[in-house]
């Protein structure tokens, strides 16, 4: 079974309680939605944070970063990471 590394940083790691896990990837779960999916069947928090409906939120797989939105294919060994949006000064 395929595994991937899910990074939470920020506000995210926070209110998570969680620096970073390890996800087993289904055989219905190899792009980024089923994972945001999983992710927020966890609770509440997880949903707002990292649900489908999270509109604060950035993503990066294997460092490069992409839009939430688009659903990115995963593949074992993958480096997920979340992340809120990121403010200059």
């Amino acid at each position: 079974m395929s595994q991937i590394t899910v990074r939470y940083f920020a506000r995210f790691r926070e209110r998570l309680a969680c620096e970073q896990e390890t996800v087993a990837l289904g055989e219905d779960m190899h792009s980024l939605k089923p994972l945001r999916a999983l992710l927020a069947e966890r609770g509440p928090v997880w949903a707002e944070l990292l649900g489908p409906e999270a509109s604060r939120l950035m993503v990066a797989v294997n460092q490069e970063l992409f839009d939430p939105a688009q659903d990115v294919r995963l593949q074992d060994g993958d480096e997920v990471a979340f992340f809120p949006p990121v403010t200059g000064g």
